[in-house]
């Protein structure tokens, strides 16, 4: 039996792995990937301590970090589900092939994050990967010297656009908010940003806009939105279309185990607790206000110091 079972290898799975190890619990990380979302950030510049590093870099440094315990990592593997039995867990998990394992175990983190929300329009699920990303970070260099549109208003958006503005002919950032609304129409993103945004002069900014569908038949040719306010609907020309309009938690496996909110977040405590019984959970994928590197990193260091503290206590 594993004291401890971490389910996600990004920032907060690694930062409670080295908490967990240091404090030697016999223990195994589960991971669909290492690195999750933090792999496909583009430049951080708000993680203490390091002025500047891209979302590949800091994931690499989390990754090296953890194997240089010797914490071994079951990669490949999505947890399908999480049963409680007397006083222990079963964590099941499957690889690409469709291979199951299960994991017996004291005690379980849940530390696996979150993926990019759909538009739902129509021609995004044909144009996937033919003109449509999720991942600007990843895919906007194939754009080199064309027309894109990022659609969203917070900072993935803005640093979409901010990248797209080095790359891409010509720019078009798509906020459904209009520019008297908060933070000029893009309430969750860093004036910093916004300001580098706006002194592109190859970005236009779409105010007021809801995007109604993609147009294509191989691949991305345009798009089609509504202005919110005179009802009125246009058409851009455009190769490129980057989503960025939130994110789901990736907590679909997560049934009897532990409550969720209605948006499908863990729901934990301030220490991490879970309404389960030796599961806790950290990140993005809880009810956490805040999705930031830094404090999904804090949020992991938490949750194992907690798991101790249950494994201190533990009767077979």
């Amino acid at each position: 039996m594993y004291d401890l079972v971490i389910i996600g290898a990004a920032a907060a799975g690694s930062s409670a792995a080295i908490y967990a190890t240091r404090r030697n619990l016999n223990l195994i990380m589960v991971a669909k990937d290492t690195g999750g979302e933090v792999a496909l950030s583009g430049e951080v510049e708000n993680f203490a301590g390091i002025e500047n590093i891209t979302g590949y870099e800091l994931a690499k440094k989390f990754n090296d970090h953890v194997r240089s315990y010797h914490v071994p990592i079951d990669e490949g593997f999505s947890v399908t589900e999480i049963r409680q039995e007397k006083n222990y867990h079963i964590v099941v998990a499957k690889d690409l092939v469709g291979k199951e394992k299960t994991y017996k175990t004291k005690t379980v983190i849940i530390t696996s994050g979150i993926h990019p929300r759909e538009l739902g329009v129509p021609g995004e699920e044909q144009l996937k990967s033919k003109g449509i990303t999720y991942c600007t970070v990843c895919d906007g260099p194939l754009f080199k010297d064309k027309i894109t549109a990022t659609i969203g208003a917070g900072n993935a958006a803005v640093e979409s656009a901010l990248m797209m503005g080095t790359i891409a002919k010509k720019v078009y950032l798509i906020t459904k908010y209009g520019p008297d609304d908060l933070n000029g129409g893009f309430p969750k993103a860093e004036n910093i940003l916004l300001d580098k945004v706006r002194a592109l002069p190859n970005v236009e900014i779409i105010h007021h806009a809801d995007t109604t569908a993609i147009l294509g038949e191989t691949t991305v040719t345009g798009l089609t939105y509504t202005n919110s306010q005179t009802k009125e609907t246009k058409e851009l020309s455009l190769q490129g279309v980057m989503i960025h309009i939130g994110t789901v938690p990736n907590s679909q496996f997560v049934t009897s185990c532990a409550e969720k909110t209605p948006a499908g977040e863990i729901i934990v405590d301030s220490i991490c607790r879970t309404s389960c019984e030796g599961v806790f959970a950290a990140g993005d994928v809880t009810n956490i206000p805040y999705k930031q590197i830094s404090i999904a990193v804090g949020h992991g260091a938490t949750a194992a110091l907690s798991a101790i503290d249950y494994i201190n206590r533990w009767e077979a």
